[in-house]
């Protein structure tokens, strides 16, 4: 908690401290850190996820994907898509563009299809996830990632887009299909894709929702007006002070979105 407040650095991982501390034990940290900003006034806002892919599952021998809290201190909405942004330090920052979804309806079930997902929501918009690690040279495992606010900094939203009834099925295959085009300071730095996101974000929002269900005793579903971070289009890339990013959507009913970085 003091690293985050602070941005100083927890010289040693949880999981290299102890190797029986795994994921049970870092959801519960990761609640026990929720609760206490609750108690000092914030409010949860929603969910960020981690690890929104498959071959990342396998290579770190997860079922599924990991998550944690935002706040209301951390989520900013960029006025006619742009935004400028004081982070309270610059540590070790990275920037990720992604699909956020506001919720209309709770989603209390699992196993649900890109369909059945997006019945369920408000509103999608295209947004700019920071985060940062705490822990020397990004050097971690999953229950680390889980029990440092899901190294959660910040949340950058752009224009959302309601989601109609009739909009669902041409939102279904878009979903799967758009792409993005990632730049700093003008200069292109990645193309990525919605496939990125577990083939989809709106399928990234199913899985989570059964993972919530599933495999963390007492987890509350996701709830009405809860914004989900649904996974990064990209790879992560390093930011600090006076840069603008920009990431460009072609796909889907949004529109570009610009951060710069004070």
């Amino acid at each position: 908690m003091a690293a985050y407040v602070s941005g100083g650095v927890v010289a040693v991982p949880l999981s290299a401290r102890d190797k029986n501390f795994g994921l049970n034990a870092a959801y519960a940290v990761e609640a026990e850190f929720a609760r206490l900003r609750i108690e000092s006034g914030r409010t949860t806002t929603g969910l960020k996820v981690g690890y929104a892919n498959k071959a990342i599952w396998r290579a770190l021998k997860l079922g599924t994907l990991v998550w944690a809290h935002m706040y209301d201190d951390t989520v900013e909405y960029a006025a006619g898509n742009r935004a400028e942004l004081k982070l309270p330090y610059y540590r070790s920052p990275k920037i990720e563009p992604e699909i956020v979804f506001k919720l209309r309806e709770p989603i209390a079930s699992g196993g649900l299809d890109a369909a059945a997902v997006l019945q369920h929501i408000d509103w999608i918009a295209i947004g700019f996830e920071i985060i940062d690690c705490p822990f020397p040279d990004w050097q971690f495992k999953p229950p680390d990632f889980v029990a440092a606010f899901g190294f959660h900094l910040a949340l950058v939203v752009g224009q959302p887009q309601q989601v109609e009834a009739e909009m669902i099925p041409t939102l279904i295959d878009e979903l799967g299909r758009f792409k993005v085009r990632l730049s700093k300071d003008g200069q292109l730095i990645e193309e990525g894709s919605g496939k990125n996101s577990l083939r989809s974000p709106a399928l990234c929002v199913a899985e989570l929702a059964g993972a919530l269900l599933l495999l963390q005793p007492g987890a509350v579903p996701l709830s009405i007006g809860e914004l989900v971070s649904s996974g990064t289009l990209t790879s992560s890339y390093p930011i600090t002070r006076g840069e603008v990013w920009e990431v460009e959507i072609g796909g889907l009913p949004l529109q570009n979105l610009t951060l710069c970085f004070k």
